[in-house]
């Protein structure tokens, strides 16, 4: 599909702007407390839009587009796991989270479980994070390998690149900064596309009825039966994938995306925006695959990728957007890539620093650092950690077969569920021995092994006739790791220290600090909402002059319309903010 020069230029400008957030928001890093959770001063509307941007990727509009061309609506369960997740974190998980006090996950597993379970965690969970990061960012190369027609490996080089730049320069409050515009772009766009779907359909009554003229109700219903889509889709599909997103956003390993905000009231606004923004995606996300699929299914399956399917939200979205806007919406993918790494970037480096470097500095007698020494440190290694997730996503281009959905799935089931599990269950359970993490993993990593080299059954005990039959699907493979993971972490109970043993006031201890509401001035300190407010709605300023400058190019009046809609959302937004941000620093002056 041919792509206007305009298109290349709104792409550049982009990139330019979130290196610029990057330069301007170092300033706001002085420690590492700064540049790994913004010193815990970040606003409920600024770590919410983080929150949520970092919750998907460009696998939202390949992976679960190509999901949503195959079957329909069932593609909404995915996120709809994603929503009640996000609620729970608006009920009391947030706050929770949030209270626990440290800067990375393993420092809170310390508390709960000790040492040891900690360092396996810290080792583990880094090149888990590398691999998921990579894998966003292969996502990223098929949607804009599909728009552009360009090589895979340069667009993965190129966005790498970017988003090391700005993460290493700007740090958690640089990740925050570029989060919140990117979502100011991608949630309304992807509104205006879901409208523009609708319009081209003829509204939701024919979009209804082109699904049945065409022969796809079966296919395109909520939950499909077992004869279709090899047993995917199923209610036991669904409610596999809804337990599973349900089980990561609620665990310790989820906390990071809290440990920025300034309390658990702001936790609990945080997730309740996070919760709003993903069931509104949940709706609008898969209009234009399945709007593909009714009207322009040979441009999809003309593409030359491994599942042509994961190329139609491309395909919707250059169909019916004006020209300028066309260069947006990859902008928008690749603000929902760029989000994602740059908090597993973040994340992961902050384990390096705080959780191994330590340990490791102290097993070699190393000389300890102070604290402008560990900042740049943590400079260094996101570079170094960006250049392995970037090389890590070169090798997947290389790859045929499966696409990045199936890759993503088969990865999150079997390696990073089973060290999820007991830090869901470790936070309502105290009665457990230090151990009770580790044998929770091993049981359900000796399942997922089984699944994922796909061991006969007639191996295990089970005639052939079973073992011929049967076949290892997400469903199986996700129930049998959540049964054998709490099976294991259940068991551990039994040999509990007694009450008065010091691991059981350890663990007294994290529930205690867990569960206690945060004192911001006393713990804290002063806020910089003002400055958060101003930076952020300046910045916002400059992206809605930008797409209103797109009104001058030559578009029919409707395309106009589109543009001038999706400026004067983002301009208010922004005007918004910049009123508040004067506001709250006259209140801020008054109070001293």
């Amino acid at each position: 599909m041919q792509i206007s020069n305009i298109e290349y230029l709104v792409i550049v400008g982009y990139l330019i702007l979130i290196i610029v957030v990057g330069i301007v928001f170092k300033k706001f890093s002085s420690n590492t407390d700064d540049y790994f959770k913004g010193g815990s001063k970040g606003t409920w509307w600024l770590v919410g839009s983080s929150a949520f941007m970092s919750a998907f990727s460009a696998w939202t509009f390949t992976g679960a587009a190509g999901i949503a061309y195959e079957s329909g609506f069932s593609a909404m369960f995915i996120f709809f796991g994603n929503v009640l997740g996000f609620f729970v974190n608006f009920l009391f998980m947030g706050p929770w989270l949030r209270q626990m006090r440290v800067t990375t996950f393993p420092e809170a597993i310390a508390g709960r479980f000790g040492e040891t379970t900690r360092d396996f965690y810290a080792y583990y969970e880094v090149p888990i994070r590398i691999l998921y990061s990579a894998m966003a960012l292969y996502g990223l190369g098929i949607f804009c390998s599909a728009v552009f027609g360009y090589d895979i490996n340069y667009v993965i080089i190129v966005c790498g690149i970017v988003v090391l730049f700005y993460s290493a320069t700007g740090g958690r409050w640089a990740v925050m900064a570029t989060d919140f515009l990117q979502g100011l772009i991608l949630v309304p766009l992807t509104l205006l596309v879901a409208w523009l779907c609708l319009d081209a359909l003829g509204g939701i009554d024919n979009l209804f009825l082109k699904i049945e003229q065409q022969g796809l109700s079966e296919e395109y219903s909520m939950v499909n039966s077992a004869t279709l889509f090899g047993g995917a889709y199923t209610w036991g599909w669904a409610s596999a994938m809804m337990a599973k997103q349900f089980i990561v956003f609620n665990s310790m390993n989820a906390a990071p995306r809290y440990f920025s905000v300034k309390d658990g009231r702001e936790a609990r606004k945080a997730a309740l925006l996070c919760s709003v923004l993903m069931l509104a995606g949940s709706f609008i996300w898969f209009l234009p695959p399945i709007t593909a699929r009714l009207l322009y299914p040979e441009l999809v399956m003309a593409f030359d990728i491994a599942k042509p399917a994961e190329a139609s939200y491309a395909v919707a979205s250059i169909s019916l957007l004006p020209v300028g806007l066309i260069g947006l919406i990859v902008v928008a993918i690749l603000a929902a890539t760029m989000s994602s790494m740059d908090t597993g970037l973040n994340t992961n480096v902050a384990i390096l620093i705080k959780d191994i470097y330590p340990k490791v500095s102290r097993m070699f007698r190393w000389k300890p650092k102070v604290e402008s020494e560990l900042l740049n440190y943590g400079r260094i290694l996101t570079w170094v950690m960006g250049f392995l997730i970037v090389l890590l996503a070169l090798y997947f281009a290389q790859q045929d077969g499966s696409g990045i959905f199936e890759i993503m799935l088969q990865v999150g089931t079997l390696l990073s569920m089973p060290i999820t599990i007991p830090l869901l269950l470790g936070m309502f359970i105290r009665q457990t021995p230090w151990w009770s993490a580790l044998l929770s993993i091993g049981c359900a990593l000796i399942f997922s092994s089984l699944a994922f080299f796909e061991i006969p059954l007639s191996y295990l005990g089970f005639s052939q006739e079973v073992s011929d039959g049967f076949e290892w699907n997400f469903q199986q493979q996700f129930f049998g790791v959540l049964g054998t993971g709490v099976f294991g972490f259940l068991i551990s109970t039994l040999f509990a220290p007694s009450q008065n043993s010091a691991h059981r006031q350890m663990v007294d201890k994290f529930f205690s600090n867990m569960k206690t509401p945060i004192d911001f001035e006393k713990e804290i300190g002063e806020g910089n909402d003002a400055s958060q407010l101003t930076a952020i709605g300046r910045f916002g300023v400059a992206v809605a002059g930008f797409v209103a400058l797109m009104l001058i190019i030559p578009n029919p009046f409707e395309g106009r319309m589109v543009i001038l809609v999706l400026a004067v959302i983002i301009g208010a937004i922004s005007v918004f903010m910049l009123k508040a941000g004067k506001k709250s620093a006259a209140a801020s002056q008054s109070a001293t």
